[in-house]
Protein backbone atom coordinates (compact mmCIF):
# COMPACT_ATOMS: atom_id res chain seq x y z
CA UNK A 1 0.00 0.00 0.00
CA UNK A 2 2.93 2.38 0.63
CA UNK A 3 4.61 1.70 -2.37
CA UNK A 4 0.95 2.41 -4.41
CA UNK A 5 0.94 5.87 -2.59
CA UNK A 6 4.34 6.53 -3.18
CA UNK A 7 4.10 5.71 -6.81
CA UNK A 8 0.85 8.22 -7.10
CA UNK A 9 2.89 10.99 -5.14
CA UNK A 10 5.38 10.80 -8.14
CA UNK A 11 2.51 10.41 -11.15
CA UNK A 12 1.04 13.51 -9.55
CA UNK A 13 3.86 15.58 -8.98
CA UNK A 14 5.31 14.53 -12.60
CA UNK A 15 1.98 15.35 -14.48
CA UNK A 16 2.03 18.96 -12.40
CA UNK A 17 5.75 19.54 -13.32
CA UNK A 18 5.03 18.67 -17.03
CA UNK A 19 1.82 20.91 -16.95
CA UNK A 20 3.67 23.67 -15.60
CA UNK A 21 7.00 23.59 -18.02
CA UNK A 22 3.96 23.30 -20.99
CA UNK A 23 2.89 26.30 -19.97
CA UNK A 24 5.98 27.97 -19.42
CA UNK A 25 6.94 27.07 -23.28
CA UNK A 26 3.17 27.59 -24.33
CA UNK A 27 2.89 24.15 -25.80
CA UNK A 28 -0.66 23.63 -27.39
CA UNK A 29 -4.51 22.98 -25.68
CA UNK A 30 -4.31 21.57 -22.60
CA UNK A 31 -6.93 17.94 -22.19
CA UNK A 32 -10.76 19.43 -22.18
CA UNK A 33 -10.11 23.10 -23.67
CA UNK A 34 -11.19 23.08 -27.41
CA UNK A 35 -9.66 26.03 -27.89
CA UNK A 36 -7.19 26.46 -31.15
CA UNK A 37 -3.61 26.06 -30.42
CA UNK A 38 -1.99 30.02 -30.49
CA UNK A 39 -1.79 30.68 -34.25
CA UNK A 40 -3.90 28.13 -35.47
CA UNK A 41 -7.95 27.77 -35.44
CA UNK A 42 -8.97 24.28 -36.18
CA UNK A 43 -12.19 23.58 -37.60
CA UNK A 44 -14.50 21.03 -39.49
CA UNK A 45 -16.72 20.73 -42.17
CA UNK A 46 -18.60 17.23 -42.76
CA UNK A 47 -20.78 16.12 -45.65
CA UNK A 48 -21.95 12.83 -47.66
CA UNK A 49 -19.88 12.04 -50.14
CA UNK A 50 -20.40 8.64 -53.01
CA UNK A 51 -23.33 7.74 -51.19
CA UNK A 52 -26.67 6.40 -52.88
CA UNK A 53 -28.83 9.52 -51.72
CA UNK A 54 -27.87 12.97 -51.01
CA UNK A 55 -23.83 13.88 -51.95
CA UNK A 56 -22.67 17.43 -50.89
CA UNK A 57 -18.79 16.84 -51.98
CA UNK A 58 -18.88 20.95 -52.85
CA UNK A 59 -19.63 21.61 -49.35
CA UNK A 60 -15.76 19.93 -48.10
CA UNK A 61 -14.04 21.07 -51.37
CA UNK A 62 -14.76 24.60 -50.75
CA UNK A 63 -14.36 24.39 -46.93
CA UNK A 64 -10.65 23.07 -48.28
CA UNK A 65 -10.08 26.10 -51.03
CA UNK A 66 -11.33 28.64 -48.52
CA UNK A 67 -8.20 27.26 -45.90
CA UNK A 68 -5.66 27.71 -48.80
CA UNK A 69 -6.95 31.05 -49.55
CA UNK A 70 -7.15 32.34 -46.35
CA UNK A 71 -4.38 31.71 -45.24
CA UNK A 72 -2.41 32.78 -48.34
CA UNK A 73 -3.52 36.08 -46.78
CA UNK A 74 -1.98 35.35 -43.81
CA UNK A 75 -4.90 33.59 -42.41
CA UNK A 76 -7.72 35.27 -40.17
CA UNK A 77 -6.18 38.31 -38.28
CA UNK A 78 -2.84 36.49 -37.95
CA UNK A 79 -4.42 33.06 -37.07
CA UNK A 80 -3.67 29.77 -39.39
CA UNK A 81 -6.90 28.21 -40.60
CA UNK A 82 -6.97 24.38 -39.93
CA UNK A 83 -9.91 22.83 -41.88
CA UNK A 84 -10.36 19.20 -41.15
CA UNK A 85 -13.34 17.39 -43.45
CA UNK A 86 -15.43 14.22 -43.14
CA UNK A 87 -17.38 12.39 -44.93
CA UNK A 88 -20.69 11.77 -43.08
CA UNK A 89 -21.62 9.22 -45.38
CA UNK A 90 -25.30 10.05 -45.25
CA UNK A 91 -25.76 7.48 -41.86
CA UNK A 92 -26.23 8.10 -37.66
CA UNK A 93 -23.17 6.36 -37.42
CA UNK A 94 -20.99 8.09 -40.15
CA UNK A 95 -22.86 11.49 -38.70
CA UNK A 96 -21.59 11.13 -34.91
CA UNK A 97 -17.90 9.51 -35.78
CA UNK A 98 -17.54 13.34 -37.70
CA UNK A 99 -18.50 15.02 -34.65
CA UNK A 100 -16.05 13.00 -32.34
CA UNK A 101 -13.64 13.36 -34.82
CA UNK A 102 -13.92 17.51 -34.47
CA UNK A 103 -13.91 16.73 -30.97
CA UNK A 104 -10.92 14.95 -30.46
CA UNK A 105 -9.24 17.48 -33.08
CA UNK A 106 -10.17 20.01 -30.79
CA UNK A 107 -12.38 22.03 -33.24
CA UNK A 108 -13.34 25.64 -32.57
CA UNK A 109 -16.10 25.52 -34.97
CA UNK A 110 -17.99 22.86 -37.00
CA UNK A 111 -18.87 25.19 -40.68
CA UNK A 112 -20.86 24.79 -43.59
CA UNK A 113 -21.76 20.88 -42.99
CA UNK A 114 -24.65 18.54 -44.09
CA UNK A 115 -26.08 15.98 -42.25
CA UNK A 116 -29.91 14.54 -41.79
CA UNK A 117 -28.92 12.96 -38.88
CA UNK A 118 -28.82 16.10 -36.68
CA UNK A 119 -29.23 14.17 -33.56
CA UNK A 120 -26.52 12.24 -34.17
CA UNK A 121 -23.56 15.06 -34.46
CA UNK A 122 -25.16 17.53 -32.43
CA UNK A 123 -25.17 16.03 -28.88
CA UNK A 124 -21.32 15.44 -28.84
CA UNK A 125 -20.63 18.91 -30.34
CA UNK A 126 -22.99 20.28 -27.60
CA UNK A 127 -21.01 18.01 -25.24
CA UNK A 128 -18.08 19.71 -25.93
CA UNK A 129 -19.49 23.23 -26.04
CA UNK A 130 -18.60 23.43 -30.30
CA UNK A 131 -21.02 25.33 -31.92
CA UNK A 132 -22.34 24.74 -35.36
CA UNK A 133 -22.17 27.20 -37.93
CA UNK A 134 -23.95 27.77 -41.42
CA UNK A 135 -25.46 24.29 -41.46
CA UNK A 136 -27.46 23.41 -44.51
CA UNK A 137 -30.47 23.08 -42.91
CA UNK A 138 -31.29 19.99 -43.80
CA UNK A 139 -32.19 18.42 -39.84
CA UNK A 140 -34.38 19.83 -37.74
CA UNK A 141 -31.66 20.40 -34.90
CA UNK A 142 -30.59 23.01 -36.43
CA UNK A 143 -33.08 25.53 -35.64
CA UNK A 144 -33.45 23.63 -31.92
CA UNK A 145 -30.07 23.63 -30.68
CA UNK A 146 -28.55 26.88 -28.78
CA UNK A 147 -25.37 25.64 -30.38
CA UNK A 148 -26.41 26.25 -33.86
CA UNK A 149 -25.88 29.20 -36.08
CA UNK A 150 -28.26 28.87 -39.21
CA UNK A 151 -27.13 31.40 -42.23
CA UNK A 152 -30.38 30.34 -43.96
CA UNK A 153 -33.93 29.25 -43.24
CA UNK A 154 -33.09 25.61 -44.44
CA UNK A 155 -35.47 23.17 -45.95
CA UNK A 156 -38.20 24.61 -43.71
CA UNK A 157 -38.43 28.21 -45.53
CA UNK A 158 -37.49 26.59 -49.24
CA UNK A 159 -40.82 24.15 -48.75
CA UNK A 160 -43.05 26.93 -47.32
CA UNK A 161 -41.45 29.16 -50.25
CA UNK A 162 -42.23 26.58 -52.86
CA UNK A 163 -45.52 26.56 -51.31
CA UNK A 164 -45.85 30.11 -51.68
CA UNK A 165 -44.03 30.10 -55.75
CA UNK A 166 -46.85 26.98 -56.53
CA UNK A 167 -49.72 28.55 -55.28
CA UNK A 168 -49.47 31.60 -57.43
CA UNK A 169 -49.58 28.84 -60.41
CA UNK A 170 -51.18 25.64 -59.89
CA UNK A 171 -54.95 24.98 -58.51
CA UNK A 172 -53.54 21.54 -57.15
CA UNK A 173 -49.83 20.46 -56.30
CA UNK A 174 -48.23 16.98 -55.88
CA UNK A 175 -45.44 16.47 -53.88
CA UNK A 176 -43.21 13.51 -54.02
CA UNK A 177 -40.45 13.28 -51.27
CA UNK A 178 -38.19 11.01 -49.75
CA UNK A 179 -40.35 8.62 -46.75
CA UNK A 180 -37.81 9.96 -44.33
CA UNK A 181 -37.43 11.47 -41.08
CA UNK A 182 -36.76 14.36 -42.19
CA UNK A 183 -39.06 13.79 -45.47
CA UNK A 184 -42.16 13.70 -42.56
CA UNK A 185 -42.34 17.20 -42.05
CA UNK A 186 -42.29 18.18 -46.02
CA UNK A 187 -45.76 18.43 -46.65
CA UNK A 188 -46.77 20.31 -43.51
CA UNK A 189 -44.29 23.21 -44.61
CA UNK A 190 -45.21 23.26 -48.35
CA UNK A 191 -48.97 23.29 -47.52
CA UNK A 192 -47.79 26.15 -45.04
CA UNK A 193 -47.20 28.22 -48.50
CA UNK A 194 -49.78 26.89 -50.23
CA UNK A 195 -52.11 27.73 -47.65
CA UNK A 196 -51.19 31.50 -47.91
CA UNK A 197 -52.48 31.38 -51.38
CA UNK A 198 -55.79 29.57 -50.28
CA UNK A 199 -54.74 26.87 -52.09
CA UNK A 200 -55.72 23.08 -51.19
CA UNK A 201 -52.68 21.01 -49.31
CA UNK A 202 -50.47 18.72 -51.39
CA UNK A 203 -51.02 15.14 -52.47
CA UNK A 204 -48.01 13.75 -50.01
CA UNK A 205 -46.20 10.99 -52.56
CA UNK A 206 -43.43 9.33 -50.79
CA UNK A 207 -40.50 7.50 -52.22
CA UNK A 208 -37.83 5.87 -50.86
CA UNK A 209 -34.71 7.98 -50.55
CA UNK A 210 -31.79 5.87 -52.46
CA UNK A 211 -34.51 4.37 -54.92
CA UNK A 212 -33.70 4.19 -58.67
CA UNK A 213 -36.93 3.40 -59.90
CA UNK A 214 -39.67 5.97 -59.52
CA UNK A 215 -42.35 4.75 -61.75
CA UNK A 216 -45.11 4.54 -59.55
CA UNK A 217 -44.68 7.58 -57.87
CA UNK A 218 -44.83 8.85 -61.45
CA UNK A 219 -47.22 7.14 -62.23
CA UNK A 220 -49.23 8.08 -58.85
CA UNK A 221 -48.23 11.98 -59.86
CA UNK A 222 -49.18 12.51 -63.41
CA UNK A 223 -52.92 11.10 -61.91
CA UNK A 224 -53.27 13.21 -59.47
CA UNK A 225 -52.39 15.92 -62.42
CA UNK A 226 -54.99 14.41 -64.37
CA UNK A 227 -57.78 14.27 -61.59
CA UNK A 228 -57.42 18.20 -61.40
CA UNK A 229 -57.77 18.96 -64.90
CA UNK A 230 -61.11 16.75 -64.94
CA UNK A 231 -62.36 18.29 -61.98
CA UNK A 232 -61.94 21.74 -63.22
CA UNK A 233 -63.17 21.22 -66.81
CA UNK A 234 -65.55 24.37 -66.78
CA UNK A 235 -62.04 26.36 -65.43
CA UNK A 236 -60.06 24.36 -67.76
CA UNK A 237 -58.00 27.63 -68.15
CA UNK A 238 -57.26 28.35 -65.00
CA UNK A 239 -56.74 24.74 -63.92
CA UNK A 240 -53.17 23.90 -63.35
CA UNK A 241 -51.62 20.68 -62.08
CA UNK A 242 -48.28 21.00 -60.65
CA UNK A 243 -45.84 18.58 -59.96
CA UNK A 244 -42.70 19.25 -57.16
CA UNK A 245 -40.32 16.74 -56.15
CA UNK A 246 -37.82 17.44 -53.44
CA UNK A 247 -35.09 14.71 -53.41
CA UNK A 248 -31.90 15.19 -53.49
CA UNK A 249 -29.63 14.02 -56.16
CA UNK A 250 -32.74 12.05 -57.08
CA UNK A 251 -34.84 14.40 -58.31
CA UNK A 252 -33.32 14.06 -61.66
CA UNK A 253 -34.53 10.28 -61.94
CA UNK A 254 -37.86 10.85 -60.32
CA UNK A 255 -38.08 13.34 -63.17
CA UNK A 256 -36.87 11.29 -65.63
CA UNK A 257 -39.39 8.52 -65.08
CA UNK A 258 -42.21 11.27 -64.61
CA UNK A 259 -41.46 12.18 -68.54
CA UNK A 260 -41.77 8.84 -69.52
CA UNK A 261 -44.92 8.29 -67.84
CA UNK A 262 -46.13 11.17 -69.47
CA UNK A 263 -47.32 9.27 -72.61
CA UNK A 264 -50.15 11.82 -73.48
CA UNK A 265 -47.51 14.74 -73.32
CA UNK A 266 -49.18 17.02 -71.04
CA UNK A 267 -46.22 18.84 -69.57
CA UNK A 268 -47.65 19.85 -66.00
CA UNK A 269 -45.70 22.33 -64.66
CA UNK A 270 -42.91 20.88 -62.35
CA UNK A 271 -41.34 22.70 -59.70
CA UNK A 272 -38.05 21.73 -57.16
CA UNK A 273 -35.67 23.79 -54.52
CA UNK A 274 -32.33 24.55 -55.34
CA UNK A 275 -30.00 21.66 -53.84
CA UNK A 276 -32.57 18.99 -55.69
CA UNK A 277 -32.16 21.07 -59.28
CA UNK A 278 -29.59 23.25 -60.25
CA UNK A 279 -27.51 25.11 -63.07
CA UNK A 280 -24.98 21.97 -63.40
CA UNK A 281 -28.36 19.58 -63.46
CA UNK A 282 -29.75 22.09 -66.00
CA UNK A 283 -26.42 21.59 -68.17
CA UNK A 284 -26.21 18.33 -67.86
CA UNK A 285 -29.65 17.21 -69.61
CA UNK A 286 -29.55 19.83 -72.18
CA UNK A 287 -29.42 23.07 -71.06
CA UNK A 288 -32.33 25.00 -73.64
CA UNK A 289 -33.20 21.55 -74.66
CA UNK A 290 -32.85 20.43 -71.03
CA UNK A 291 -36.23 18.89 -69.56
CA UNK A 292 -36.56 21.15 -66.60
CA UNK A 293 -36.79 24.28 -69.13
CA UNK A 294 -39.47 25.89 -67.21
CA UNK A 295 -39.52 24.40 -63.86
CA UNK A 296 -39.64 26.72 -61.06
CA UNK A 297 -37.51 26.40 -58.21
CA UNK A 298 -36.86 28.11 -54.70
CA UNK A 299 -33.73 29.39 -53.33
CA UNK A 300 -32.10 30.96 -50.37
CA UNK A 301 -30.03 33.04 -52.15
CA UNK A 302 -29.59 35.17 -55.33
CA UNK A 303 -29.10 33.52 -58.80
CA UNK A 304 -25.91 32.21 -59.80
CA UNK A 305 -24.94 35.02 -61.98
CA UNK A 306 -25.48 37.38 -59.40
CA UNK A 307 -21.74 39.71 -59.52
CA UNK A 308 -22.57 38.98 -55.37
CA UNK A 309 -20.78 35.62 -56.14
CA UNK A 310 -17.65 36.91 -57.70
CA UNK A 311 -15.47 36.62 -54.65
CA UNK A 312 -16.23 32.86 -54.52
CA UNK A 313 -15.61 32.25 -57.70
CA UNK A 314 -12.41 33.93 -58.00
CA UNK A 315 -11.52 31.45 -54.75
CA UNK A 316 -12.85 28.83 -56.12
CA UNK A 317 -10.81 29.41 -59.65
CA UNK A 318 -7.09 30.10 -57.74
CA UNK A 319 -7.62 27.48 -54.87
CA UNK A 320 -9.80 24.37 -55.82
CA UNK A 321 -7.24 23.38 -58.21
CA UNK A 322 -9.69 21.43 -60.55
CA UNK A 323 -11.58 20.00 -57.46
CA UNK A 324 -14.51 19.30 -59.74
CA UNK A 325 -16.99 18.66 -56.61
CA UNK A 326 -16.43 22.31 -56.18
CA UNK A 327 -19.66 24.07 -58.47
CA UNK A 328 -20.05 28.00 -58.03
CA UNK A 329 -23.18 27.00 -59.17
CA UNK A 330 -24.35 24.64 -55.89
CA UNK A 331 -26.18 25.42 -53.32
CA UNK A 332 -24.49 23.20 -50.63
CA UNK A 333 -21.17 25.11 -52.37
CA UNK A 334 -22.65 28.59 -51.49
CA UNK A 335 -23.56 27.64 -48.17
CA UNK A 336 -20.31 26.74 -46.97
CA UNK A 337 -18.83 29.75 -48.48
CA UNK A 338 -21.59 32.06 -46.77
CA UNK A 339 -20.45 29.71 -43.44
CA UNK A 340 -17.01 30.89 -43.52
CA UNK A 341 -17.68 33.87 -44.34
CA UNK A 342 -19.58 34.18 -41.01
CA UNK A 343 -16.72 32.74 -38.83
CA UNK A 344 -14.35 35.17 -40.62
CA UNK A 345 -16.23 37.67 -39.41
CA UNK A 346 -16.42 36.41 -35.88
CA UNK A 347 -12.92 35.45 -35.49
CA UNK A 348 -11.79 39.10 -36.76
CA UNK A 349 -13.60 40.44 -33.96
CA UNK A 350 -11.29 39.33 -31.43
CA UNK A 351 -7.78 41.09 -30.11
CA UNK A 352 -4.69 39.86 -31.77
CA UNK A 353 -3.03 37.34 -29.53
CA UNK A 354 -6.33 36.64 -27.82
CA UNK A 355 -6.51 32.62 -27.62
CA UNK A 356 -10.01 31.50 -29.35
CA UNK A 357 -12.02 28.81 -28.31
CA UNK A 358 -15.34 27.13 -29.35
CA UNK A 359 -16.75 28.77 -25.98
CA UNK A 360 -15.93 31.97 -26.94
CA UNK A 361 -16.94 31.63 -30.80
CA UNK A 362 -19.85 30.34 -28.91
CA UNK A 363 -20.15 33.58 -26.85
CA UNK A 364 -19.55 36.45 -29.41
CA UNK A 365 -22.23 34.56 -31.75
CA UNK A 366 -24.78 35.02 -28.94
CA UNK A 367 -23.73 38.77 -28.24
CA UNK A 368 -22.24 40.36 -30.76
CA UNK A 369 -24.18 42.62 -33.19
CA UNK A 370 -24.91 41.20 -36.93
CA UNK A 371 -22.40 39.51 -39.03
CA UNK A 372 -22.63 40.60 -43.09
CA UNK A 373 -21.93 38.45 -45.80
CA UNK A 374 -21.50 40.66 -48.73
CA UNK A 375 -25.05 40.81 -49.46
CA UNK A 376 -25.85 37.16 -49.73
CA UNK A 377 -28.30 36.99 -47.01
CA UNK A 378 -29.64 39.76 -44.79
CA UNK A 379 -26.82 40.18 -41.86
CA UNK A 380 -27.00 37.95 -39.59
CA UNK A 381 -27.46 37.71 -35.76
CA UNK A 382 -28.45 34.74 -33.13
CA UNK A 383 -29.05 37.29 -30.10
CA UNK A 384 -32.39 35.89 -28.29
CA UNK A 385 -33.92 38.34 -29.44
CA UNK A 386 -33.22 37.49 -33.19
CA UNK A 387 -35.20 34.15 -32.50
CA UNK A 388 -38.49 33.72 -34.36
CA UNK A 389 -41.85 31.97 -32.79
CA UNK A 390 -42.05 29.42 -35.23
CA UNK A 391 -43.00 26.04 -33.93
CA UNK A 392 -40.32 23.31 -34.09
CA UNK A 393 -37.68 25.80 -35.86
CA UNK A 394 -36.60 28.59 -33.23
CA UNK A 395 -33.72 29.68 -34.31
CA UNK A 396 -34.50 30.86 -38.24
CA UNK A 397 -32.97 34.15 -38.31
CA UNK A 398 -33.24 34.19 -41.87
CA UNK A 399 -36.52 33.39 -43.69
CA UNK A 400 -35.69 34.73 -46.87
CA UNK A 401 -35.86 33.13 -50.01
CA UNK A 402 -36.13 34.19 -53.79
CA UNK A 403 -37.79 32.51 -56.56
CA UNK A 404 -36.04 31.15 -59.66
CA UNK A 405 -36.77 29.16 -63.10
CA UNK A 406 -35.25 28.31 -65.71
CA UNK A 407 -35.40 29.72 -68.74
CA UNK A 408 -33.04 29.32 -71.91
CA UNK A 409 -31.16 26.88 -69.93
CA UNK A 410 -30.15 29.32 -67.26
CA UNK A 411 -31.60 30.06 -63.44
CA UNK A 412 -33.23 33.12 -63.32
CA UNK A 413 -34.85 35.34 -61.37
CA UNK A 414 -38.93 34.67 -61.64
CA UNK A 415 -40.28 37.59 -63.18
CA UNK A 416 -42.89 39.36 -61.19
CA UNK A 417 -41.59 38.16 -58.12
CA UNK A 418 -39.41 39.43 -55.47
CA UNK A 419 -37.27 38.34 -52.40
CA UNK A 420 -39.97 37.43 -49.84
CA UNK A 421 -39.14 36.40 -46.08
CA UNK A 422 -41.27 33.04 -45.03
CA UNK A 423 -40.90 33.91 -41.75
CA UNK A 424 -44.64 34.93 -40.93
CA UNK A 425 -46.02 32.27 -42.81
CA UNK A 426 -44.11 29.64 -40.93
CA UNK A 427 -45.18 31.21 -37.49
CA UNK A 428 -48.67 30.18 -38.82
CA UNK A 429 -47.78 26.66 -40.04
CA UNK A 430 -48.59 23.37 -37.63
CA UNK A 431 -45.59 22.35 -35.96
CA UNK A 432 -43.58 20.38 -37.69
CA UNK A 433 -41.06 18.97 -36.29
Amino acid sequence: MTDRRHTATLSHTFLATAIAACLAAGCGVLPGDSGGSGQTLTVMTFAPEGTKATNMPGMTGMAKAYERWVNSKGGINGRKLRVLTCNENNTPSGAADCARKAVNERAVAVVGSYSQHGRAFMAPLEAEGIPFIGGYGVSSEEFQSILSYPVNGGQPVLLAGAGHQLGRACTQVSLVRPDTLAGDSMPILLNAGLKANKIADASDIRAAEDSADFSAQAREALADTATTAGAKEKEKEKAKGCVTAVLGERTETFFDAFRRADAQNKKPQISSVLGSVSQSLVDRTGGKESPFEGALLTSWYPVAADPLWDPMRKVIADHAFGDDGVDADDSGTQTTWIAYTVLNEVVKRFKAGEDITARKITRSLNQSEAVGTGGLTPDLSWRYQDMRAVAGFPRIVNGRVTFQVVQAGRLVAQEGEQTMDMTATLEQAPRAA
